[in-house]
């Protein structure tokens, strides 16, 4: 795991304070979240996207400096126009998916960087009541002509099948809260438990975790950061009937979140351990930099090819 690229998530500390920026649990009923068949409704809608365990497409296809660069965009991106972290992760959950098909070579920055501004426009449109016109996504180093990105929107929809409803782990949250706290759950745990979301969805393929299990797994975290693999099936089998999460997959997710949060407290007490670096250190030593540099020509890309091509002027 890159500890360098946890560093950069401390700045969602204080954005994950207001509970609307993220999931808005309002709109349901405590009796919608709480009933089993709902969320093994859930479940089945989640299992239909197919999730597998082979981490080989993120580094034969795109390397993890140049996704961790993609999900720093969309990251920027979100807290730019104040979107909800489901609408972060939903993007994220596209991108993988889309490379999980696609090729995209790493050296290519542009079209990695077009590509993850199509997969936000289109989680963007899913999930937000407004959606920005294309023209106001700030995509620094390169200028995507409008009809350049609804071309690349496309090309994600028909390589995704038009399935774009998918599940993520912010539907799980409330119901893992009020069925892991046998009192009234912290006060913090909704928070944490999203930044804790937020923090794995950097590190793994979002293909090889389905979203209960992540939900599952930060949850637990956040409540106890000290579970063994015994303690946490027992847990599990105290309250689950239905079968539809397995204790091994809940426990590998938890060891990566835990990990994730051993790391986050390191940081914060010792924060100039020369082990974890500012995170703008993960994309100086990357073959982004020069992506990310004030000096490099700023790229315009028009629909304007006859073939269909879309070329850097």
């Amino acid at each position: 795991m890159e500890r360098d690229s946890y560093s950069s998530l401390l700045c969602l500390d204080e954005d994950v304070g207001d509970e609307d920026a993220f999931v808005s649990f309002r709109s349901c009923s405590p009796s919608d979240i709480e009933d089993d068949e709902y969320v093994q409704m859930l479940v089945d809608r989640e299992m239909s996207f197919g999730f597998k365990t082979d981490h080989s497409f993120l580094i034969l296809n795109l390397d993890k400096i140049a996704r961790l660069d993609a999900v720093a965009w969309i990251l920027r991106t979100r807290a730019v126009f104040g979107f909800r972290f489901q609408t972060a992760y939903l993007c994220v959950a596209y991108l993988d998916r889309f490379l999980s098909r696609r090729a995209i070579d790493s050296e290519k920055t542009w079209a990695i960087r077009l590509l993850s501004v199509a997969c936000l426009s289109l989680a963007v449109k899913m999930e937000e009541c407004r959606a920005p016109a294309l023209s106001e996504f700030a995509v620094e180093e390169y200028n995507f002509e409008s009809k350049v990105i609804q071309r690349m929107e496309l090309l994600v929809l028909n390589t995704l099948e038009w399935r774009m409803g998918s599940i993520t782990p912010f539907a799980f949250i409330h119901y893992f809260i009020t069925k892991f706290c046998n009192q009234s759950p912290p006060p913090n745990v909704v928070s944490r438990t999203v930044q804790l979301t937020m923090a794995i969805m950097r590190e793994i393929n979002l293909m090889d975790h389905r979203p209960s299990v992540i939900a599952a797994a930060a949850v637990l975290v956040a409540l106890d950061q000290r579970l063994t693999r015994n303690e946490l099936e027992s847990k599990m089998n105290a309250i689950f009937s239905c079968g539809f999460l397995q204790a091994e997959d809940v426990f590998s997710c938890y060891r990566v979140v835990q990990e994730l949060d051993k790391e986050k407290c390191a940081f914060s007490i010792n924060p100039s351990t020369t082990q974890l670096r500012p995170a703008v250190d993960v994309y100086d030593n990357s073959s982004v930099t020069s992506a990310v540099s004030t000096k490099r020509k700023r790229l315009t890309f028009y629909d304007c090819d006859p073939n269909n091509e879309k070329r850097p002027c």
